[in-house]
């Protein structure tokens, strides 16, 4: 569905990313782990068009994307909700979806409502006055809203308490339920793991380990590579 193949990707004169690939197959939940820092935000931005490859080949159904314009690529298929809380906090929660709609796709404003219900009761509401699980909820609406049949969720637990990370597991299993492909970035590896097929892990913009999720969450030489580290085995004969 989605090859990133050996792309490098500056700031400036900076080599952020190098030589990073990386594949997403129709129908997986797939995480891509490290520290900040590593280049996870850096190679959504490469994915999304926001800042281009200089080298390397991005792919998404089998046609070329590296170069496209964001726009384009988001017509293709593909959405982000990027990291931070990025709305329009000056307006309600209903005009922040109403904004983001394209019509003609599967994900219509009663689906995404009915995944996350909540929206519909804090419809008239600020999108700034809302609390952080609320606003990462707004935010991965609006994203379903552009029609992705791959959705990039960049850092979805930062800043959440732990009851909202919860909540977040169950939109993300019923996203996946409703047929999503997803590509998600994060630093609890713990969390993400659980939900995903595989996983890659980052550091200083390259790719060092890639498996299973089952196999990385169970691997405590990965541990140094992540911000919360990895699920320790047990000590034999211990």
């Amino acid at each position: 569905m989605l090859e990133v193949a050996a792309i490098d990707v500056y700031y400036g004169t900076s080599h952020i990313l190098q030589g990073v690939s990386l594949a997403v197959r129709a129908g997986e939940v797939i995480v891509l782990l490290g520290r900040n820092g590593a280049g996870k935000t850096t190679t959504f931005r490469a994915v999304m068009g926001l800042t281009p490859a200089r080298r390397g080949d991005i792919r998404f159904e089998n046609k070329a994307i590296t170069h496209l314009p964001p726009h384009a690529i988001v017509r293709a298929g593909l959405g982000l909700a990027p990291s931070g809380r990025r709305l329009f906090g000056n307006l309600t929660v209903a005009e922040n979806l109403a904004l983001a709609e394209l019509p003609g796709g599967p994900w219509t404003r009663g689906r995404v409502l009915a995944l996350f219900p909540k929206l519909a009761e804090i419809a008239p509401r600020r999108a700034a006055f809302l609390s952080g699980g609320e606003q990462q909820m707004l935010k991965i609406a609006r994203a379903l809203l552009a029609q992705p049949r791959l959705l990039l969720l960049d850092e979805p637990t930062e800043g959440l308490a732990p009851v909202v990370v919860r909540e977040l597991g169950g939109w993300l299993r019923g996203m996946r339920e409703e047929g999503l492909s997803i590509l998600m970035a994060e630093q609890n590896a713990r969390f993400a793991l659980t939900l995903a097929d595989r996983g890659y892990v980052m550091e200083k913009g390259r790719i060092l380990h890639e498996g299973a999720a089952f196999e990385l969450l169970n691997a405590p030489e990965l541990a140094t590579h992540l911000a919360l580290g990895l699920r320790q085995r047990p000590a034999e004969n211990a």
